[in-house]
């Protein structure tokens, strides 16, 4: 095999060709040498580092032992904020780059928003317990808290969702996305960063949910597989270029249930306490307290 010709210096060649071509149809033949962008890799590490330091004894590393908790969170957050920095920092000067702005001292502003997520870390953990909770409570198969941590799907796109909001709402999209579908890849649950999602949110199962972009979710809300809050239409401007953030996903208010299959779509409110029922198709809004079933869409209080 070491002697077979597989004619690398024509396909590099061409393969340079091709590059330089899509380069200069997309105005990019004046991008600098080096490579600027986040890394998917070194974000699934800091992700996973995070993790760890928010749930140490369930999702730290298996040797570690109650006295060594502190000095654990501590030297794993010093190591993975300044990689985190890093990371936002080639954000920012690829979004300077994009919009043909001057990077400036991207640095500062890099770690001005890594300050602000370490801050917010301490409620990000009270948040996070309230939804194990709500995962808890709400599945009667569940044995205990640790289960819920260590094994549900549900839980494990959501921890991912409320970290990578938090960049999202800082401007740093592409860093967001890359958070979120770490979690997508993982467990086939796809929220987008840029969702609004209240205290006590509970995914049951979970293969199949996609949440969008503009989708607002109350508190106490559960899902269950297959779900879709989607949008019904895409506008597009005068180019027939799709139009981007439009409010265009469902609202959804607090301490409502969805069952498996539920397709919702469009700028509608589904109210406070309602039931949609499994395998529903959902384009209208819902009445606070309705019962919205396949067998029948006449919406009415619930029972």
């Amino acid at each position: 095999m070491h002697n077979v010709d597989w004619q690398l210096e024509e396909i590099v060649t061409q393969l340079r060709a091709t590059r330089e071509t899509w380069r200069e149809r997309h105005g990019r033949s004046r991008e600098r040498g080096c490579r600027e962008l986040p890394s998917r890799s070194a974000i699934r590490v800091i992700t996973d580092d995070l993790i760890g330091a928010l749930f140490p004894m369930r999702l730290g590393p298996s040797d570690l032992r109650r006295e060594s908790e502190d000095f654990y969170v501590g030297h794993t957050l010093d190591a993975t904020l300044n990689a985190l920095c890093h990371e936002v920092c080639l954000e920012l000067k690829y979004i300077a780059r994009q919009l043909g702005h001057d990077a400036g001292d991207t640095q500062a502003r890099a770690v001005e928003i890594v300050q602000g997520f370490a801050a917010d870390l301490p409620e990000l953990r009270r948040r996070l317990d309230a939804d194990v909770m709500a995962a808890y409570h709400g599945d009667p198969a569940a044995r205990s808290v640790d289960e819920v941590l260590l094994c549900y799907p549900g839980v494990h796109a959501v921890i991912h969702h409320r970290i990578a909001s938090y960049f999202y709402q800082a401007d740093l999209s592409l860093l967001a996305r890359m958070i979120a579908e770490i979690a997508h890849s993982d467990t086939g649950i796809d929220i987008h960063p840029g969702s609004t999602i209240g205290e006590g949110f509970f995914i049951d199962h979970g293969t199949g949910v996609v949440i969008g972009e503009t989708a607002i979710i109350g508190n106490n809300v559960r899902l269950y597989q297959a779900v879709t809050l989607g949008a019904k239409r895409f506008p597009a401007d005068e180019r027939g270029h799709l139009e981007k953030g439009l409010p265009r996903h469902p609202v959804v208010e607090d301490d409502v249930v969805i069952y498996a299959g539920a397709t919702i779509l469009g700028r509608i409110t589904i109210g406070k306490g309602s039931i949609i029922g499994g395998n529903v198709w959902l384009t209208r809004n819902v009445e606070p307290g309705s019962n919205v079933t396949q067998a029948n869409l006449q919406s009415g209080p619930c029972p």
